[in-house]
């Protein structure tokens, strides 16, 4: 095999790791149990080990998902095997579930309602917040540990021991593989996540990349079988996220320029934004709102659709946009919250209100460990003529972004602000 085709084997590989791994997980743990979930993962990544060794060395498959699953299977019938002979007890449950997976057709039915199941699983009320959604990530989603910990803003071991918690939790609550009788009950920690991958896809925190559109995608992919799932009575807040989804990433193909820099929304070309993706964003925004239900992704896909339709930057409702960013901090008054109003009510109040809100928010808060904090003060500032105040800020911006990314962007603004 030439080096061309192996670099190709490895990129569809990992391709499959990201966007099969969930799945694979998912359907693995409905035949050997929730308090198997690690051994579940386990399988998956032999599976995936496997594939390297063989693709690399015989060739990709003409079916790829087909092969990792039916290796999966392999590998599990085998563990099962095992178990039954080690425990008596669970020996005929062991037998049923065995001959069922050899029956086993794979097929995105059968795939969207096992991750349907794990979804909940993970977010069982015996399991801590935080443990939920370190498990989802994981599971789901097959983030690395140091991805979900950059997510968090924490430690690799502090994650680490999260999951170990929830894995343990789910162990002993025998937590079991079917879906909980209200849905609804659970829905927003699982929408949370949901918004936490979008998130992590459309502003990594640690690659390089301007966007991971694997990982946009499966945020919306997870959403949309929350849509379409006749077991969800309330859909206003899936319906509102997957509208903000939408918007966010209408706008992906305006975001970067040919060196793979980033173009921030007041210079982007608002042609080059994607009409379909918008549409399709309205109409998720009508049916949350026909629901009549004001919630937190409802206000955001708003304010995401303001922004969508406004002709120009400049002729966007502002005064709409702060008044629906008033309306989000009565629901969610953080700190983050009110940093993102603050470009909103500059437009409206002036650059001066802004700054001294952004002064305020300081004292109040931590958000001054946040690179973002300094970089809006010191576009204030620049606006304001305040050049020394803007440079100061801008650089302490550039040492507190952990994205080299972001930190490029930052450096070319202190260029405009003291030309070298």
């Amino acid at each position: 095999m030439t080096v061309t085709n192996k670099k190709h084997s490895r990129e569809l590989t990992e391709h499959f790791f990201r966007n099969e791994y969930g799945k694979m997980v998912s359907v693995i743990t409905k035949y050997i149990g929730t308090e198997n979930v690690q051994t579940a993962e386990d399988i998956v990544q032999e599976t995936l080990l496997k594939a390297v060794d063989y693709w690399q060395h015989n060739g990709i498959p003409k079916n790829p998902q087909a092969w990792l699953y039916t290796t999966a299977k392999n590998l599990t019938l085998n563990i099962l095997k095992r178990k039954k002979y080690q425990s008596e007890l669970n020996e005929q449950t062991i037998g049923q579930n065995s001959e069922q997976l050899e029956k086993m057709e794979i097929s995105e039915e059968l795939i969207s309602d096992e991750q349907l199941k794990m979804m909940f699983v993970c977010c069982h009320p015996k399991i801590s917040e935080n443990s939920q959604i370190c498990l989802i990530l994981k599971i789901l989603c097959g983030f690395s540990i140091s991805e979900i910990a950059n997510a968090f803003f924490t430690t690799t071991e502090t994650i680490n021991k999260r999951l170990v918690r929830g894995r343990k939790q789910l162990r002993t609550n025998n937590v079991s593989f079917e879906l909980p009788k209200n849905l609804n009950e659970n829905l927003p920690i699982v929408l949370k996540t949901i918004f936490l991958l979008f998130n992590e896809g459309y502003s990594p925190t640690q690659k390089n990349e301007l966007i991971r559109y694997g990982l946009c995608l499966e945020a919306i992919r997870l959403c949309e079988i929350l849509v379409n799932s006749e077991n969800l009575e309330k859909k206003s807040d899936c319906f509102a996220l997957m509208a903000l989804m939408y918007f966010n990433a209408s706008r992906f193909d305006s975001r970067m320029n040919a060196t793979n820099s980033i173009i921030e929304m007041d210079k982007q070309n608002r042609k080059n934004w994607n009409q379909e993706l918008i549409n399709l964003g309205i109409q998720n925004l009508n049916q949350a709102i026909n629901e009549k239900q004001v919630s937190i992704y409802l206000i955001l896909a708003t304010i995401s659709a303001n922004h969508c339709i406004a002709p120009s930057f400049e002729k966007t409702d502002w005064e709409e946009i702060l008044s629906l960013y008033d309306g989000l901090i009565e629901l969610e008054d953080t700190p983050i919250t009110r940093l993102n109003r603050i470009v909103a009510l500059s437009k409206v109040k002036g650059n001066r209100k802004a700054i001294s809100e952004l002064e305020h928010l300081e004292k109040k808060s931590k958000i001054d460990k946040n690179h973002l904090f300094h970089s809006t003060l010191a576009e204030l500032y620049k606006l304001e003529n305040e050049t020394e105040k803007a440079k100061n800020s801008y650089k302490k911006a550039i040492s507190l972004t952990k994205n080299k990314r972001d930190a490029n962007l930052l450096q070319k603004k202190l260029i405009e602000v003291v030309p070298i």
